[in-house]
């Protein structure tokens, strides 16, 4: 499907968990998101065991794509301490990586990081006590900082952030309660507003919610594919279209 001069249509999904046996399991997947959309967006946990060797097979079975792709890791894709291995497998195939960093595709900005656990509201964990209870909270507040600062680099009217943990509760209800603190950070939600985001995409959340908004109304969308593929088992990935300013 050919992009019109006003839309941008975004198709997103997250947690494809790519294995060693996942040659060939995925490429029905991508040609029909490039028959659907203009951009795609990888939101975590591409690989399964963040190994070289699988971000290879998922390379393989993104030649099926003809659009630009954006990603940003998972929890996944850092459990064998090779993330640096597989980003550059997969930006030498031409996969944008973004990890603090932002960048602009067809008019539409777009700032990614993976972000952090640390849960919500006024249930958030605080920085005090033990050493290692800080330095987790300090991890969620430097991927706030770092969404933060590619959201400011972006200078398009339309912005779109791209996570793996989601940055509201709402869309992990569905989940255990008592792991929505290990499924995101409510300290992601404030550069959301800040620079007035169009839209973010997170994963992680498996068995949450598809959609929900943050306290200024800006939609969230949860595109776990397990998720997806309950909801849209014909199309496991969100599509959604964005106007381009006029």
């Amino acid at each position: 499907m050919t992009s019109t001069k006003d839309v941008v249509r975004l198709a997103a999904v997250g947690d494809i968990h790519c294995s060693k046996t996942s040659q060939g399991t995925l490429q029905p997947l991508f040609s029909k998101i490039t028959e659907s959309a203009d951009v795609l967006l990888l939101c975590g946990d591409l690989t399964d065991y963040g190994l070289p060797e699988e971000a290879q097979i998922l390379v393989k079975e993104l030649a099926a794509l003809r659009i630009p792709t954006i990603a940003v890791f998972g929890n996944h894709d850092y459990e064998s301490g090779h993330q640096d291995a597989i980003s550059q497998i997969l930006c030498e195939a031409g996969v944008t990586v973004l990890n603090g960093d932002a960048c602009e595709v067809q008019g539409i900005g777009f700032a990614g990081v993976k972000g952090f656990a640390g849960g919500f509201g006024s249930k958030a964990l605080g920085a005090w006590g033990e050493d290692i209870i800080k330095k987790f909270v300090h991890e969620a507040v430097d991927e706030a900082l770092k969404l933060e600062a590619a959201l400011a680099r972006l200078e398009t009217p339309q912005r779109i952030a791209v996570l793996h943990y989601s940055p509201i509760q709402a869309t992990v209800e569905g989940e255990p309660p008592e792991i929505f603190p290990f499924l995101g950070s409510s300290r992601l939600e404030e550069p959301l507003t800040r620079y007035s985001v169009t839209a973010a995409f997170h994963g992680h959340a498996h068995h949450g919610h598809l959609e929900g908004r943050t306290s200024s109304n800006i939609p969230v969308y949860n595109v776990s594919m397990p998720l997806l593929k309950k909801a849209f088992p014909d199309r496991p990935f969100r599509l959604l279209e964005i106007p381009l300013a006029s």
